[in-house]
Parts: structure tokens; C-alpha cells; sequence
């Protein structure tokens, strides 16, 4: 079952298409990693799945119904959400803020003392917030998003501005929720690399455009092995090889070949130091997740 699902999804404002025909598909308790360079639509699609931004075109459907107005009020009830930067009253402690959530939302007050804990704030429930650090805002905003124990929980760039050690906290407490409270979690990124230490399923956009959806396993297949051979004379060394019947490409000066097994390795530089080729270098390679990333989002987009 999907919590999410979005059919040809538009958004538009004036000539500029800001998402395109997209189509994405959140599974039950998951931790879905939303990924796209800066200004690739993921807050304006994030927006527009909690009823935010209007869609151009396509359709929502949040939790099995449609994000309309007969619907939008019941499935925002069993909603968290965390877009942008947390909003909060300075003056008031991290409990009082959460008090004022927890009267809007008609919760049980209890909630908060647990939320509390569970983004590691109790020590801090009486502190003003305007006196707390950069993390700890964002942990608030994390509690509040939590206080209804929402079966969705929408995070857009919650690691923003954290220090390393911050961004380790919120990666932690991100992964526990599917299986300490059964939520479905969509976080969105720029950064693959904390996406693949949070998530279990990605979809990658780029300009708008759905470039990749699959389970971060799939993405994991794309960054396949090969061998990079240099030699004194690649041209006459590919020749060569194509008569063995081993095809190989030229790139940036190595021929590139599949993986070998040592021994056909070993025969293959004896066949070519035999042919008066030396060989300057073999190397095992594999694309990182870097790399697909920037391959799927284009190479010119600055990360």
C-alpha cells in the first residue's frame, strides 16, 4: 500500500513549469528520501501533498483519499509536517510552544511531556527557545510535528544548518519512527549522502522531473564494478583485446573493462606485456552514489 501517490503532478508559476508530470508512489513505513539539487521543486511538491500550493494539474491522493477540499481537513488530522525552517515563539519555553500545538490539534497533554523525550528536549522543556541552539529549534520543530503521532510525517531538509553532530541526532531519530511508532517518513535533501543513511526508498528530481524511484538497493545496483587498464599504447592494446574478444571503451585515457576473474586478468597482462605493451595501470573501480547523482541531476547543477 501507498501513503502517497501523485499522478501527473504539475505546478507552474507564470512560463516557469516549477514540477512536471511527476508521479510518486510512498510506500506504508517507509523512510522515503525525497532528492533533488536546490530549486528542483521539492518544497513546492512537499507544499502541494499538504494542500499548501494549489496544483497546475494531476492529482493527490494522502493516506487513500484525495487531497481535496471534502478531504483535506481528515487527512491533515493524521498529518506531521516540518517544511522549510520551524516556527515558534521565542519568549514562550519548548514546552510552552508545544502546549499551544497541543490545544490547536485537540491532543491528549500527555503528548508532550512524550514528544519531549523522544527528540531528547525534556532536559530542556523549560528553557526559552530564543535561548536554544540551532539543533535544538529544529528537534522542536520535530516534537511538534510529532505530537499527534501522525501516521505521515512530511521533513523538508531537516538537517539544514545542523553541525555534524546535530545532523547525526536528527539522521537517528528520523530512522527509529517506522519502527517504534509505525509512521511513514518522507524527508527531502540535497545531500545523498544523508539520504542514504536515512532511507529505505528515494526518488530523485531534477528540474521538476521525476529522474529516479526505487528502493535505495536499486540505486545501489546502478554503481557497478569494472577494470581500468592504462597501458604504453591503449590503441594498440584495444586491438589486441578485440581479437581475445574482449570489447573495451577508451575513457579519460584507461580502457574500461568488465570484471575478470584474476586468473583471466593475469593472462590478459601476460598477453599484453607479450606483445611489448607495458602496463602503467589496472584498477578496480565503482561508480559511488555521488557520481549516479550527479549523472541522473546533471553534472553542471552545483550541489
Amino acid at each position: 500500500m501507498n501513503i502517497i501517490e501523485t499522478h501527473d503532478l504539475c505546478k507552474q508559476y507564470g512560463n516557469a513549469m516549477r514540477v512536471s508530470h511527476l508521479d510518486l508512489n510512498v510506500p506504508k513505513g517507509s523512510v522515503y528520501g525525497f532528492l533533488g539539487p536546490n530549486g528542483a521543486g521539492k518544497s513546492t511538491t512537499l507544499k502541494m501533498i499538504l494542500g499548501l500550493v494549489r496544483p497546475t494539474a494531476g492529482s493527490i491522493q494522502v493516506l487513500g483519499n484525495n487531497m481535496d477540499n471534502q478531504h483535506r481537513l481528515a487527512v491533515l488530522r493524521q498529518v506531521g509536517s516540518l517544511i522549510e525552517s520551524p516556527s515558534y515563539y521565542g519568549h514562550l519555553t519548548g514546552e510552552e510552544n508545544l502546549r499551544i500545538i497541543q490545544t490547536l490539534r485537540g491532543v491528549p497533554e500527555k503528548n508532550i511531556r512524550e514528544v519531549l523525550q523522544i527528540v531528547r528536549l525534556d532536559g530542556q522543556r523549560g528553557k526559552k527557545v530564543a535561548h536554544y541552539s540551532l539543533g535544538m529549534k529544529q528537534r522542536l520543530g520535530l516534537a511538534a510535528a510529532l505530537l499527534g503521532y501522525p501516521k505521515l510525517l512530511i521533513l523538508d531538509e531537516p538537517t539544514n544548518g545542523l553541525d555534524p553532530a546535530g545532523i547525526q541526532e536528527m539522521r537517528e531519530l528520523i530512522r527509529d519512527l517506522p519502527g517504534r511508532f509505525g509512521m511513514t517518513v518522507v524527508v527531502s535533501s540535497h545531500l545523498l549522502s544523508e539520504i542514504d543513511q536515512m532511507a529505505d526508498h528515494v526518488a530523485i528530481i531534477r528540474e521538476g522531473e521525476l529522474v529516479f524511484q526505487d528502493s535505495l538497493q536499486v540505486l545501489h545496483g546502478r554503481s557497478s564494478h569494472h577494470l581500468a587498464l592504462r597501458t604504453t599504447n591503449n590503441t594498440v592494446a584495444r586491438s589486441l583485446l578485440s581479437e581475445k574478444s574482449l570489447d573495451c571503451q577508451e575513457e579519460d585515457g584507461f580502457l574500461i573493462l568488465p570484471i575478470l576473474s584474476d586468473e583471466i586478468t593475469a593472462k590478459i597482462t601476460y598477453f599484453l606485456a607479450k606483445n611489448r605493451l607495458g602496463v602503467l595501470r589496472l584498477e578496480e573501480r565503482q561508480k559511488s552514489l555521488e557520481d549516479i547523482f550527479l549523472e541522473l541531476t546533471g553534472r553542471a547543477v552545483s550541489l
